[in-house]
């Protein structure tokens, strides 16, 4: 788990360095910051556990940073999807770069799909608007993550000449 959260890491910081609007790539930056420091301490509470055994205080403890973890990696999400609506810069020729490319258009096209069907919804009040009842909720990279088929943890999704994962290359 904490490993993944250094891989939601690595896709905040891509996409806070293309991101177009400095408030948002400052925005997805801190939470990217504060994701790499609650994966750290997960990491370690892992570790202290595995080597002191079972106990109730040490599980807590494991509990609480994964729920800390699972938080902080929603908050880059969030920032990654006000990173895609702002408008994101081209991608420089580095595989990871383009793959989170174009995970983020795809999000983006998912999105605009679902507003335009929406617009053409008659479901509206005597003023105009949307009525909340029945209407289908946007799609977030949350769900186009959870959406994903997993992965095996030791094959990259496309064979890369280099070592290691890329970055959307696990199911998160």
């Amino acid at each position: 788990i904490a490993s993944d959260g250094q891989v939601v890491v690595k896709f905040g910081n891509i996409l806070a360095k293309h991101c177009l609007d400095p408030r948002c790539s400052t925005e997805l930056l801190r939470a990217a910051e504060h994701t790499q420091s609650v994966s750290s301490q997960l990491s370690i509470v892992a570790r202290v556990k595995a080597v002191t055994g079972e106990s109730k205080a040490s599980s807590e403890l494991l509990l609480s940073n994964v729920q800390n973890l699972v938080r902080a990696v929603q908050h880059v999400l969030r920032a990654a999807e006000a990173a895609c609506v702002k408008g994101l810069g081209k991608p420089s020729a580095d595989p990871e770069e383009e793959e989170v490319a174009a995970f983020c258009q795809q999000w983006r096209k998912n999105l605009t799909q679902h507003r335009a069907k929406e617009a053409l919804n008659s479901d509206r009040d005597e003023l105009g608007l949307r009525k909340t009842r029945g209407a289908k909720a946007e799609p977030t990279l949350m769900s186009l993550v959870q959406e994903q088929p997993p992965r095996s943890r030791n094959i990259p999704k496309h064979p890369s000449p280099r070592k290691g994962h890329t970055v959307m290359d696990r199911h998160l």
